[in-house]
């Protein structure tokens, strides 16, 4: 008898169609996610749970679901997991590394790019009939990419991805991270990036770019202290998560003119909610966390999530394990 597996919305068919031969499985339909009530009915007697960072997998969920062996993550990032709870049961944690990290450097490199030339807005003005001259002196005056200075919060694999695309644009790198590996130690190397704190980096860079996971010391590490730290006439990227920066002050930074613009990928409430102030901006672009969003990508995270979700089924070690401990766990 197949295993039953509930999939919270639907993937690609790369891989939803893996897990669909091997499991007895639930796909949710509806386009707005389930709630955390819809997912305990759903998945009540499943063994597999295929998730997004949408979804509240916490301690109450997981206690409500005894046959519960994996959480399948569709996503690089397990911040809507407890993880740490689910490793006190024996449930084991994957997601998709590494597959996004191109992707999520190319929209990144998008919205620098619009936001310090301010393409959005010269759209709107030839859209809105406001483009009366040939050609203007003074006409929706851009800052330059080419040869600036790039600040890179967290260079991990998306931030050192994005570092080796400024090297085509001859620009100075500095980067704060927490950490000094192998990869930080690549970027100085080959792309001559300056490891500096985050203050200096603040300071001295015309643009800034956010490549952070979410945890206690990342939350709000961007607030109205550090904004007020940003030259005059920066840019701010952030495609890591919403939370890392305090929307409210980036408006306030925004909307005085101290910052030129902001590319926004992610938020703190998803979808933004209706009331944000970010809306009334004309100097910030908004996209809706589609940073993976290319074809090939959204397929191959699919197919990495039914792997790694049949592996764990069939008592293997999955490919990319988020709590590797859960096996040594009594």
């Amino acid at each position: 008898m197949k295993e039953k597996v509930f999939v919270t919305r639907e993937i690609p068919s790369e891989g939803l169609d893996i897990i669909r031969s091997n499991f007895e499985t639930t796909v949710w339909q509806p386009e707005v996610p389930p709630t955390r009530d819809e997912i305990v009915e759903k998945a009540k007697d499943c063994a597999g749970l295929v998730t997004l960072l949408t979804d509240p997998i916490d301690s109450v969920v997981l206690q409500s679901l005894p046959n519960l062996k994996v959480i399948a993550q569709y996503a690089v990032g397990f911040d809507n997991i407890d993880v740490e709870f689910a490793t006190s049961r024996g449930i084991v944690v994957t997601n998709t590394p590494g597959v996004l990290t191109e992707t999520t450097a190319d929209l990144t490199w998008a919205l620098i790019m619009a936001a310090a030339r301010g393409i959005p807005q010269a759209d709107r003005y030839v859209k809105e009939g406001k483009w009366k001259v040939g050609w203007g002196p003074m006409m929706l005056l851009g800052n330059d990419v080419y040869g600036a200075t790039l600040g890179v919060i967290g260079m991990g694999r998306i931030g050192s991805a994005v570092a080796r695309r400024a090297k085509g644009f001859s620009m100075k790198i500095l980067y704060a991270d927490v950490f000094e590996n192998e990869t930080t130690r690549n970027v100085e190397r080959e792309f001559g990036a300056s490891r500096t704190d985050l203050e200096t980096l603040l300071r001295k860079a015309d643009i800034v770019t956010i490549h952070v996971p979410l945890n206690p010391d990342t939350r709000e590490m961007i607030g109205e202290k550090e904004l007020n730290m940003m030259k005059p006439g920066a840019v701010l990227v952030n495609t890591s998560r919403g939370a890392v920066v305090n929307e409210a002050a980036l408006a306030d930074a925004l909307r005085s003119g101290h910052l030129r613009g902001a590319g926004l990928d992610v938020f703190n409430e998803e979808p933004l909610q209706e009331d944000s102030p970010l809306l009334k901006l004309r100097n910030v672009i908004l996209t809706p966390h589609i940073a993976s969003a290319s074809f090939a990508t959204r397929a191959r995270m699919a197919t990495m999530c039914a792997e790694n979700l049949t592996a764990a089924l069939g008592r293997e070690r999955p490919p990319n394990v988020v709590n590797p401990e859960v096996f040594h766990v009594e």
